[in-house]
């Protein structure tokens, strides 16, 4: 009866705040940290397995983006375009203890690549409630009360050990043992806080594995290597007047070939392609993944990325970087976009695809 009761509040909160509607891809950390450990919502860290180890949301699933495409050693996805075959899919978010009702809320540290690409796996996935945490994990920890009490500690212990040694070294070793016990009795505070933190250290638990299908797939949403190299035609006739744009969201070294990764066969780009990295859509100087809708707008126009352009992006594996320009086109509310999942792990390693340097 209490989680049924939960249940419904959650529910409630998420109506309120216009998610159930379809609305919102994001969720602010004001919204989000109402809904930690609430029944029914599932937080999903995108970042690698370190980075959740050194801190996650409490109740956190990790889902490293990188890992979420699975390709064989020629860079090919075994279902294409989907991240991974719906079987494997099924048994993966199963061990992780998700169910098809959850909401997921998908996060990183608040830069936006990660959290995009989980947020762009379950979505192809048919998954209905997935929303992406704008501001990430930084976020919550900014509005947790218990952190800032935690951090100030943390603060006060580091000046009192650079007192200690800086005591020691002038031979005063009582006020040295002195400040040694002070910094000990602060840790003993730290400690006792700990629990209460939003954001938790430690190894991701062993989850109760359910059973989640996979009915309703929707490849659709993701770009085949057939669809982008009809894109690359299109736009070799046609040039600035063609329907299509190819977004290439990597770095500069990526792009030119200097930078190689994982077992890619040739470096480069898709012919055709616009440039435009990932981090000209993160915002930077608020610590949010995405800018302001009129800050994107006025960008992607300035490339001659406009709706009325069917649109592709990609990065190395897709759920990443590509997804994180395809996202925010889509609260743009740009409708013909879609991540190429195949990616250049895909593209660089087809001898018959050709590629720029």
């Amino acid at each position: 009866m209490k989680q049924w009761k939960a249940t419904l509040w959650v529910s409630a909160l998420l109506f309120a705040s216009g998610l159930f509607a379809g609305e919102k891809i994001t969720i602010s950390p004001e919204e989000a940290i109402k809904l930690i450990g609430k029944p029914g919502v599932v937080f999903v860290c995108g970042d690698s397995e370190t980075a959740y180890e050194g801190g996650h949301i409490r109740g956190a699933r990790e889902m490293y983006a990188h890992h979420l495409h699975h390709a064989d050693i020629m860079g090919n996805l075994h279902c294409e375009p989907l991240y991974q075959c719906p079987e494997h899919a099924e048994h993966y978010i199963s061990s992780k203890g998700i169910k098809n009702s959850d909401t997921i809320i998908a996060y990183d540290n608040w830069r936006g690549p990660n959290a995009t690409g989980v947020y762009s796996f379950f979505k192809s996935f048919g998954h209905e409630k997935v929303y992406v945490l704008d501001g990430g994990q930084d976020g919550i920890k900014a509005l947790d009360p218990n952190q800032k009490k935690y951090d100030a500690l943390k603060m006060e212990a580091r000046k009192l050990k650079r007192a200690a040694r800086k005591a020691k070294k002038a031979g005063d070793m009582a006020k040295a043992k002195a400040l040694k016990a002070k910094v000990k009795t602060i840790k003993k505070k730290m400690k006792a806080l700990e629990p209460a933190l939003l954001v938790q250290r430690g190894k991701e638990p062993k989850w109760h594995h359910t059973h989640y299908k996979i009915t309703h797939p929707r490849p659709e949403m993701l770009a085949t290597s057939e669809e982008v190299y009809r894109a690359v035609e299109d736009i070799r006739k046609n040039g600035d007047k063609s329907k299509y744009v190819i977004i290439d969201t990597r770095s500069m070294t990526e792009i030119i070939g200097e930078r190689k990764m994982d077992n890619v066969a040739r470096g480069g780009h898709i012919p055709g392609s616009k440039f435009i990295e990932w981090k000209k859509v993160t915002d930077f100087d608020r610590k949010k993944s995405f800018r302001k809708p009129e800050e994107l707008k006025k960008m992607f126009e300035s490339y001659g990325v406009t709706p009325d352009k069917t649109i592709y992006a990609y990065c190395q594996v897709g759920a990443g970087r590509g997804s994180e320009i395809v996202t925010a086109l889509e609260i743009l509310g740009y409708k013909n976009v879609k991540v190429y999942s195949g990616a250049w792990d895909t593209w660089g390693n087809n001898m018959n695809l050709p590629i720029h340097r």
